[in-house]
């Protein structure tokens, strides 16, 4: 079995917003996909603080990685070992390079369990009052300045031409700097949701409002996960 974990979007989010299998699955498996070493062991303890993290063996799947890279994993998943595969926040394979071995997986008629969690996405685009029935996820913008601009004005013109939500995100080091991107370069009309901290019981925001509205007042996003959309 190959089991798509989620991860928290918070370290504050309270236990009881993951379903209990994840940590009778965690108890069970030993062997991990991970984005973040580091990360994947927080979120092994934050799900089951008794699995003992020693007999742990995980294996760097990120964006660098091959299948032809992972082949010991490959090897004792054909000879039958279960393996979870953990991302860096929320569902796995969802802006992170996970897909390499769910796709192995399929080929080598090894079943894929996707198991229940937060996607930072989609929780945001419920949560922004825009349109949820069509709707594009970009991942990351551009880090050129001149491509990035470009990217921005393009996904303003795709929702004033079809109404879908555009949907993306940045590094949270360089959140604030995408932020007075937007503000300078979008319409004072155009709506934008910010979701930041989701899950975040104490720090949680999600709030939509106008460009004009946001160049008023704009949040503090430095090194905050956040996830920005543009809709009607």
């Amino acid at each position: 079995m190959l089991y798509l974990l989620p991860a928290y979007l918070s370290e504050n989010s309270p236990i009881d917003y993951f379903a209990p299998t994840i940590k009778d699955i965690i108890m069970n498996v030993d062997h991990y996909f991970v984005e973040n070493e580091k990360t994947a062991r927080k979120v092994i303890k934050f799900f089951a603080p008794e699995k003992k993290q020693p007999q742990l063996k995980l294996f760097l799947l990120d964006k660098y990685s091959e299948t032809a890279d992972l082949k010991e994993a490959q090897k004792l998943m054909k000879e039958g070992v279960d393996f979870g595969l953990l991302s860096e926040a929320g569902l796995p394979c969802i802006g992170d390079p996970g897909n390499i071995m769910v796709g192995w997986s399929h080929s080598n008629h090894i079943k894929v369990i996707p198991i229940n969690g937060p996607s930072s996405f989609v929780l945001a685009l419920i949560a922004s009052g825009f349109n949820g029935q069509q709707f594009s996820f970009h991942g990351y913008l551009p880090i050129d300045k001149e491509k990035k601009k470009k990217e921005i004005q393009n996904l303003e013109n795709l929702v004033n031409k079809t109404g879908f939500t555009q949907i993306f995100m940045e590094t949270p080091y360089r959140n604030n700097q995408l932020l007075e991107d937007l503000t300078k370069f979008l319409n004072p009309n155009t709506k934008l949701c910010i979701a930041a901290n989701i899950n975040d019981p104490e720090t949680e925001l999600i709030q939509t409002k106008t460009i004009a509205d946001w160049k008023k007042n704009k949040p503090e996003l430095h090194k905050i996960p956040a996830v920005f959309l543009i809709g009607k």
